[in-house]
Parts: structure tokens; C-alpha cells; sequence
């Protein structure tokens, strides 16, 4: 537990990323993280959802997109990622700056549609790059908007932002459990 909040207390010291903590704990909390620059996801803002286990560092956290991210390795509806330093080859040597600054810029940069989570946004990517490129835009746009981060957490979709299908559909769609998918 001290290890936890040394680690809490570090990074947000020597980050400049937006923390908002979950309860009053230091185990969990949300980090809004910035699409990397000249990627397709620059501009766009993504809350994260950020789980620490009593054995962290020594077990890595649980990294999840809360909303809709457009990407091979990001399930679309859960927001889990397929990132092998996280899922696998976590070590205590890395921390929560290496899982922002690197690991997942990385994973934005260079998708991997070979071991996917969102099948769909494989198989876009590798049958016709274009349209999956506009796609990741179009996601960008409508659950990434800066502005937007945080609105969702406090507001219910009214009828009119639910889709024909009676899904949401409005920017406010949020996704579910953010738990890592191992991949």
C-alpha cells in the first residue's frame, strides 16, 4: 500500500497529466491522456481508468479507456488494451510514466492488427488502411473531444442520444470494466 501511494504521489509530482482520483483512494483514479503528436489520434483526449493491486509495482496496474477508442488492441466496448508490457512482461523496474509517455503512445503509433481486440478495426486496418485511418478520425472527433472529458461521468443519455437500435450514440457513450484482456 505504501509502495502504491509513493508511486501515486511520483506521478502525479512529475507528470503533467490531469488526475482525478475514484473515492477519496489511492488505488484508483482516472488520468486524462493526450492522442500522440503527428498520430491519428493528435487532438483527442482520452479518460483512462487507472486500477493499482496491493502488489504493485511488482503486479502491473489495470489501464483501460473509459471512452470509445478506434483501435486494433483497444476493445471498444470495455476499453481493455492488448499491450504485452502491461499484460505480460510488466516489471517493478517500470512505473505509471513509462505506461503514459511510452507504452501507450507506442501503442497508438504502431497498432498491431495481427493480435487484435477489436476485430473489426483489424481487419478495416489491413483490407483498406484509408477508411480505418478516417474511422480512427471520426472516433477522435466524437468521443475524444477535450472539451468533453469528465461531462459524461455526471449526465444520463436522454432518448434522443440512444441510437435506433437502442444503443448510445451520443458523444457522452462511455465504456464499461477497463480490466486488462490478456492477448
Amino acid at each position: 500500500m505504501l509502495i502504491s501511494l509513493v508511486s501515486f504521489v511520483l506521478f502525479r509530482m512529475m507528470s503533467d497529466y490531469k488526475v482525478e482520483m475514484v473515492n477519496d483512494g489511492i488505488n484508483e483514479f482516472f488520468v486524462d491522456f493526450h492522442g500522440p503528436k503527428e498520430s491519428l489520434y493528435q487532438g483527442g483526449v482520452w479518460r483512462m481508468r487507472v486500477e493499482l493491486p496491493d502488489a504493485y509495482p511488482y503486479k502491473s496496474p489495470s489501464i483501460g479507456f473509459v471512452n470509445k477508442m478506434y483501435h486494433p488492441n483497444v476493445d471498444e466496448m470495455s476499453g481493455s488494451v492488448c499491450l504485452d508490457v502491461i499484460n505480460q512482461t510488466w516489471s517493478p523496474m517500470f512505473d505509471l510514466l513509462n505506461v503514459f509517455e511510452v507504452f501507450l503512445p507506442q501503442l497508438l503509433l504502431y497498432p498491431n492488427p495481427s493480435d487484435p481486440l477489436n476485430g473489426e478495426a483489424a481487419a478495416l486496418m489491413m483490407r483498406d488502411r484509408a477508411a480505418y485511418e478516417q474511422k480512427v478520425k471520426e472516433y477522435c472527433q466524437r468521443y475524444a473531444k477535450p472539451e468533453d472529458i469528465g461531462a459524461a461521468d455526471d449526465q444520463e443519455l436522454s432518448d434522443d442520444e440512444m441510437s435506433e437500435d437502442g444503443t448510445e450514440s451520443g458523444d457522452e457513450a462511455m465504456v464499461g470494466n477497463p480490466d486488462l484482456e490478456e492477448s
